[in-house]
């Protein structure tokens, strides 16, 4: 057997909220991570699953929920010695990259979009909003660095570098595993193309990111 696994959407550690469209009296689908823990632990059970092709069509998600994401497929090819081969469609980008990496083989569709190697934190200031409408925001803590990352004021220098260190550290954890799963790319290739921008599957098979371009169909093949 081949197991056909499917990553689609932005990857979180929760559901993603999406516009109602299941019928009344059904529940919503579990959360994704859940999703695939559940699909992998039933498929050790079987033991006449040899392989699995990860469909993913994501443009990735939060840190934390891909890298758990890595995880349970590396957990589940270490315990069972089954294959993975990935098979990105629109997009694999960013965090589906990341979880991709754990594959033997990645294949994309011809106009599918990969890459994005990259880490970004985001920050709102709604301070002049708020002065707008006339409310004042009162924040009590216990450190000067402890409510930094709250809308209610623009980051200071300090508070900025934090930040970027904290996503270089990210960043950099995602880069060594790049070069460490694609066999052939040095650290500094990598780094080269670790700007976060998106590649076609053309070029993406060029870099060496991807191993090769093709249809979901060439994917259960190849594995």
């Amino acid at each position: 057997k081949v197991l056909l696994l499917s990553i689609e959407g932005v990857i979180s550690p929760g559901r993603t909220p999406s516009p109602p469209r299941f019928p009344i009296g059904r529940d919503e689908p579990p959360p994704l991570l859940s999703r695939i823990k559940e699909e992998l632990k039933r498929a050790e059970e079987d033991k006449k699953i040899k392989a699995v092709v990860l469909r993913i069509n994501s443009p990735g998600g939060s840190v934390t929920a891909s890298d758990i994401l890595y995880h349970e497929l590396v957990d589940f090819k270490r315990k069972t010695g089954a294959k993975i081969v990935a098979s990105f469609m629109d997009v694999g980008a960013s965090g589906a990259y990341y979880a991709a990496l754990a594959a033997d083989r990645i294949v994309a569709h011809p106009t599918a979009v990969t890459g994005s190697i990259g880490v970004l934190m985001l920050h709102f200031n709604v301070q002049g909003l708020l002065e707008k409408i006339g409310v004042e925001a009162t924040v009590v803590q216990s450190g000067d660095k402890k409510g930094m990352g709250l809308p209610f004021h623009t980051l200071s220098p300090e508070e900025r570098e934090i930040l970027q260190e904290m996503t270089a550290d990210f960043h950099e954890r995602f880069i060594a595993l790049v070069a460490e799963r694609r066999k052939g790319l040095a650290l500094e290739d990598v780094k080269a193309m670790a700007d976060g921008r998106v590649f076609t599957a053309k070029k993406a098979k060029e870099l060496g990111l991807i191993d090769g371009v093709g249809y979901l169909e060439d994917a259960v093949e190849l594995v």
